[in-house]
């Protein structure tokens, strides 16, 4: 198998190996829900549907209501008597606010014997939404493509989202109440934050007003007054009907792709699983990293590889196509061309980069070379966001589908 076979094989596994389902039943194993009343099962985000599908596979009738809002394309089918609805991601529609009405709906006039057990999962900041009153949709979608495309980290973003969110930032929990909260959360956010975790519907808000003015300022960003008017607005410190458990996370995914490495003989070295600079900027670190390692080849008895996880940001300067991880892709391939027997890979958890049917990237020493002879300049279009484009002509988009978890981004590099 070449390396670059290894690297796309190894992300494959690693990636099926953080699939929701096991995780979801040993939680309600290890720790079942004991309400004497009603259990309430609501579901949000990308890896939604799978979630849910095991927690009704293991709860079945005790289950008397409950709704799945998950991505296009991320429903595989009805779930007993659940209603099941796909939402837009990344940016708001109003068929996302209308399925998290529904969940509202579901959840009132609970009492103290009755449990809401909710799932989480990476895009629930999305996909889960319902303004504060005031607030608009248009004005909501504007906030989203703003912070999306200055710069700002998921903290960042999910700390504006809670401000004018009537779920966000604890409040989905506090309207539960008096019922008790399960949660059970798949982390797609460094560090594991859970109030930053699909900004956070069942946990105490760390950040304050003051941050979010702050990150406002700090972006320069334009919003609507309806949003300004909402961002001194406190969200819940406290919350006493939570119990929460985090069942899968990046660290869980670099360490899976160590073990199937170290196997095939390679010299493994986790660098990071809180990785959060540019992508481009990651790209060209992993060159470098890839160039240093060519030179002491003659010093080692095994291959050596380096894998990092985390989520990087994009900051679009141009109107190409793309993602965070093809970005880093194809600047990685700007920094080890004509290197033989590297390879690099650069994938999304949830099998989507950016508004793309790709996962992420592939690169090796000749994909600089293959995209010349096909008449493209890599670096321009690097310059546009154009990754898509410009790795899809060789060969070197990494495409899974949709995989129903979502726990950041894996990154591997290998040097024979």
């Amino acid at each position: 198998m070449s390396v670059r076979d290894t690297v796309i094989s190894t992300a494959r596994r690693a990636i099926e190996s953080v699939l929701p389902e096991r995780a979801v039943k040993e939680a309600l194993t290890t720790s079942p829900i004991e309400a004497k009343g009603e259990v309430v099962l609501i579901a949000i985000g990308k890896a939604a549907w799978r979630m849910a599908n095991a927690a009704y596979e293991s709860l079945g009738s005790r289950v008397a209501r409950g709704c799945v809002i998950t991505k296009d394309g991320h429903s595989m089918g009805a779930i007993g008597n659940l209603e099941i609805f796909e939402a837009a991601h990344p940016v708001l529609e109003q068929r996302n606010l209308d399925a998290t009405e529904r969940a509202l709906s579901m959840i009132k006039g609970l009492s103290e014997r009755d449990a809401v057990l909710f799932l989480v999962s990476g895009g629930g900041s999305a996909l889960f939404e319902l303004p504060i009153e005031g607030v608009t949709l248009s004005d909501l979608a504007d906030m989203t493509s703003q912070l999306l495309s200055c710069g700002a980290d998921i903290v960042e973003i999910n700390t504006l989202r809670k401000r004018v969110s009537s779920v966000k930032g604890g409040r989905f929990a506090k309207a539960c109440a008096p019922a008790q909260v399960r949660a059970v959360v798949l982390s797609d956010v460094l560090g594991d934050r859970l109030d930053s975790i699909a900004s956070g519907p069942a946990a105490p808000d760390a950040a304050t007003t003051e941050d979010a003015v702050s990150i406002v300022e700090k972006y320069k960003l334009k919003l609507a007054p309806s949003i300004t008017a909402k961002l001194r607005d406190e969200t819940p410190k406290s919350l006493s009907n939570v119990a929460t458990q985090i069942t899968g996370s990046v660290p869980v995914l670099c360490e899976s792709a160590r073990n199937i490495l170290t196997a095939q003989g390679f010299d493994v070295t986790v660098l990071t699983t809180t990785l959060d600079c540019e992508a481009s900027a990651a790209g060209a670190f992993f060159a470098g990293i890839a160039r240093e390692a060519v030179r002491d080849r003659t010093n080692r008895k095994r291959p050596i590889v380096f894998i990092a996880g985390g989520e990087t940001v994009v900051k679009l300067k141009g109107k190409g196509k793309g993602g965070r991880c093809q970005e880093m892709a194809l600047s990685a391939a700007l920094g080890i061309k004509g290197l033989d027997g590297v390879a690099f890979i650069a994938a999304g958890s949830d099998g989507t980069d950016g508004p793309t049917d790709a996962a992420g990237g592939v690169a090796d020493g000749h994909t600089f070379e293959l995209m010349k002879k096909q008449g493209l300049n890599p670096q321009a279009l690097l310059d546009d966001n154009d990754a898509y484009h410009a790795l899809k002509a060789v060969d070197g988009l990494f495409i899974t589908g949709p995989t129903g978890t979502n726990v950041n981004d894996l990154i591997i590099l290998a040097v024979e």
